[in-house]
């Protein structure tokens, strides 16, 4: 329950409208600040809401692989789509979905599957994280034109820099997760 205060209170707080303009003011900070921030929200929430509803998330994500996909799905679509982070800065109803589906529809499901994934579930989810990051980089940073309308080109090449170093962050933290044996209480 606590962290779900701690959440709503973090949430609130994204809403605002000045953190909205200083967090999507910048690409790297509307994607590599704003948007893990909102999945994080969503991880607050995920305890409460588990509590309040135990039989569905038993029901439809029993050993976490439907979680997963779909956070790979809104991921996948915030960071690859260029023309939705575009929206989201000029659309109320694509902003309202970023709010929305980040946190409900991307954290709280990673949230609930992370435990439920096999040690080879959670590999697999690691490196496609990186990947996924790897492809974003190579997207932002190899093309000569500018992707998103409210962004400069050399915004969108710094955001491909952190993309790239973001993935190669993931990915030492798999290789290390190989030799460390980590008991977790939730």
């Amino acid at each position: 329950m606590k962290q779900a205060i701690y959440g709503l209170i973090f949430y609130i707080f994204l809403m605002l409208p000045p953190v909205i303009s200083i967090s999507e003011s910048i690409m790297v900070l509307h994607m590599h600040m704003q948007m893990p921030l909102l999945v994080i929200v969503g991880m607050l929430f995920t305890p409460y809401l588990k509590e309040k509803f135990p039989g569905f998330f038993e029901k439809w994500n029993t050993n976490g692989v439907p979680g997963t996909l779909l956070f790979y799905i809104i991921l996948i679509y915030w960071m690859m789509v260029p023309r939705a982070m575009d929206d989201a800065i000029s659309t109320l109803s694509v902003e309202i979905f970023k709010f929305i589906s980040l946190p409900f529809l991307a954290g709280v499901p990673l949230r609930d599957s992370w435990k439920k994934l096999s040690k080879r579930g959670q590999s697999t989810a690691l490196i496609s994280f990186a990947i996924v990051y790897g492809i974003v980089s190579l997207l932002y940073i190899a093309s000569p034109n500018q992707l998103c309308n409210n962004y400069i080109v050399a915004e969108q090449k710094a955001l491909g820099w952190t993309s790239l170093f973001t993935a190669i962050g993931i990915l030492i933290y798999y290789v290390q997760s190989l030799f460390i044996e980590e008991e977790l209480e939730e």
